[in-house]
């Protein structure tokens, strides 16, 4: 389905904490560990080579580690109450009618193979009947909710103005998701090229077109996405949202761009009187008319069926999510396995209906205690930052104050919402076809964001629902945030010592206060607006200690001969060192952190870098070391590991680690930058 978002929240692990009793405590699972490997040698098998062992990659997953364990739980939470809400009739209307039976269409596999391609028929129609002139009504249409032909659109914050909402227009990545898998030569890009290929020509047999027209529709498909794939801007300069705040009036888009007629299309959206937009990317846009100009009918009708087709595949019949899942599951990613229907079925309430979800979701399983404990382990790491700001030897007192004024104007945010999404707007209808539910669903969030052009952003909005796994950053309005799922068991054990809570909870709060200060956090100010607020000394500064640590992940090579691109993950790197020397200078603070007691063999700082390690605990495939490495702004999670650790002298202490040791760093390579 159609999805819009440029600033994408940061994406890490927590937990909560509590103060214990030193009689209670319990420190490292020795059984996570493969002791025949040295600490000194590779940390991360070390510490979690054990882990690596004893949970074996299940079939349905391309990585699985910790992480993913704690997503499976809330899953298995989610399920329990959807399903529960489909024990008793849901009053019409109701937030249960909708989420149950929008779960339950999904699992009638039955209903859903009957119907086959039948669904899409009138749309498939409309599309292959479509004249010329009505290309723009056509890109109206699908741009609703359905997908985003030739560019993507969307509302958010003003980079300059956080407080106000403006439209965006930006590039897309095709449907193999990234351009340089339209570009590489390489043996392992022409298969994915070839197997997008296959998937193309499956997609257009299955929905009724002829051999010779599905072969004819994948090359037509791939022309267009590779013509796009080289206007596009790369991984490393789609970070850097300065060079992409271009504003444009509706006349100046009339001017440059006229094979689309921009006032029809804004007023078709629903915006009739929008009279500018942030272009992202102008090249890109360019070669969108230039195509416009020049592309036949049944080229631009194949690459528009093949859009629309894609979207509705996971929705269809079983045939289609099978080659869904072919393409971008086993081959890109190396699964071997589908998920069961039931969490694939889950995944659409869950998703789209978030904060409706979200709501029961709370209600049975986050404790209200939760929130002030996160609050008092925030408050923590934030003293520890300053400290750390404050005491920086190549930053200025001048740059220092106005780091201290965003640190400390941070907006923390726990659990759940204060104010829940409305979705009494949406309809799930079983009579219609799950698809046509679907499309409804979709269409409601499209124009939910869309009609928030030109009003004031909604501070108290949240960028995560409350079940999901994760947390995140976001510069426009100065916040970090914490969603109720992420803080619960398996990461969290009561009995675990603050070295542990610290090492795994600390380091990733930590790592989310940190990518306010990253290569790109750095250039928001205390309010949320892109705003220079650096002397030009110390921007340089930071630029040459950013390089420097760029320059360390790009000599690593991840699988094959492919290197990690340090440009690319250095916002993540740069908050993954941040964290790690955050949460050990909080917890150096604690009791435990003071003392230097042994629990099974480890010392506190020890159980810090374990904990730590555990964290990233993950068994993955080769393609999917490989699919990361193109399209995920994170490291891989060994080098999360190895490649941050290598810059930390306290954990060279705790482990004795020495010159000579793979994991050894001599002191004038290191990188400290917050």
């Amino acid at each position: 389905m159609k999805n819009f978002k440029y600033i994408i929240p940061i994406l890490a692990l927590m937990m909560t904490v509590t103060d214990i009793n030193a009689e209670e405590v319990k420190g490292i699972d020795r059984a996570n560990l493969d002791e025949t490997v040295s600490p000194g040698q590779d940390f991360y098998k070390y510490a979690c080579g054990g882990w690596m062992r004893n949970n074996p990659l299940p079939p349905q997953y391309s990585r699985f580690g910790t992480f993913d364990q704690l997503s499976e739980n809330s899953r298995e939470q989610v399920k329990s109450l959807v399903q529960h809400l489909g024990e008793t009739e849901q009053p019409k209307g109701s937030i249960g009618q909708k989420v149950s039976d929008l779960y339950e269409m999904g699992m009638d596999s039955v209903r859903l193979n009957n119907e086959g391609a039948t669904v899409m028929q009138a749309d498939i129609a409309r599309i292959e009947n479509m004249k010329r002139s009505e290309l723009g009504d056509v890109l109206v249409w699908l741009q609703n909710g359905i997908a985003s032909p030739f560019f993507s659109i969307g509302v958010m914050a003003d980079l300059k103005n956080a407080d106000l909402n403006i439209m965006y227009m930006g590039q897309i990545s095709g449907g193999l998701g990234d351009r340089d898998y339209y570009l590489e030569n390489d043996e392992h890009t022409v298969s994915i090229r070839n197997e997008y290929v296959k998937y193309i020509e499956k997609i257009f047999t299955l929905s009724g077109y002829k051999k010779k027209q599905a072969q004819k529709a994948a090359k037509n498909v791939l022309k267009i996405e590779t013509a796009l794939a080289e206007a596009a801007m790369t991984r490393e300069e789609s970070r850097d949202y300065s060079i992409q705040y271009n504003i444009r009036t509706i006349e100046q888009l009339k001017a440059d761009y006229p094979n689309i007629d921009w006032t029809a299309f804004f007023a078709g959206i629903g915006l009739p009187n929008i009279d500018q937009v942030c272009l992202m990317q102008p090249k890109f846009l360019a070669k969108v008319n230039e195509l416009l100009g020049s592309l036949s009918d049944r080229e631009l009708k194949d690459y528009l069926l093949c859009d629309y087709i894609t979207s509705a595949s996971s929705y269809l019949s079983d045939e289609f999510i099978q080659a869904n899942f072919d393409m971008f599951s086993k081959a890109m990613s190396g699964k071997k396995e589908m998920q069961p229907r039931w969490k694939r079925a889950l995944s659409v309430p869950n998703g789209m209906l978030g904060e409706a979800v979200g709501q029961l979701y709370v209600e049975k399983y986050f404790p209200a205690e939760s929130k002030e404990r996160m609050l008092q382990l925030v408050g923590n790491l934030k003293k520890a930052l300053a400290e750390h700001i404050a005491g920086l030897a190549w930053m200025s007192d001048q740059t220092k104050v106005n780091a201290l004024v965003k640190l400390n104007s941070f907006t923390v945010k726990i659990g759940y919402p204060d104010k829940w999404k409305d979705y009494s707007a949406v309809t799930i209808d079983t009579s219609k076809s799950y698809w046509e539910n679907v499309k409804g669903v979709s269409y409601f969030l499209t124009q939910d964001n869309f009609q928030r052009w030109n009003k004031p952003v909604d501070r108290d909005e949240w960028g995560m629902t409350p079940q999901t796994v994760n947390a995140y950053y976001n510069p426009t309005t100065n916040e970090i945030c914490f969603p109720a799922a992420i803080l619960q068991a398996p990461y969290f054990d009561m009995a675990n010592d603050d070295a542990s809570n610290y090492g795994a909870i600390g380091v990733v709060i930590g790592h989310e206060m940190t990518h306010g200060f990253d290569d790109q956090g750095r250039n928001f100010d205390q309010n949320g607006n892109m705003t220079d607020w650096w002397t030009p000394e110390d921007a340089e500064k930071f630029k040459g200690l950013a390089d420097k640590l760029a320059a360390q992940f790009d000599a690593i090579v991840v699988a094959d001969d492919v290197h990690a691109n340090g440009q690319f993950t250095l916002g993540e790197n740069i908050a993954d060192q941040g964290g790690l020397r955050v949460a050990y200078t909080a917890f150096k603070k604690t009791e435990q952190g003071k003392g230097n007691e042994i629990i099974d063999g480890f010392t506190p700082d020890q159980r810090f870098y374990l904990a730590y390690a555990n964290v990233w605990a993950a068994n993955i495939t080769k393609e999917e070391i490989l699919r990361r490495t193109k399209i995920d702004p994170h490291s891989i999670g060994s080098l999360r590991v190895n490649a941050t650790l290598r810059n930390i002298d306290t954990f060279f202490n705790a482990f004795g680690i020495k010159a000579g040791d793979n994991m050894f760093l001599p002191v004038e390579d290191r990188v400290v930058i917050w």
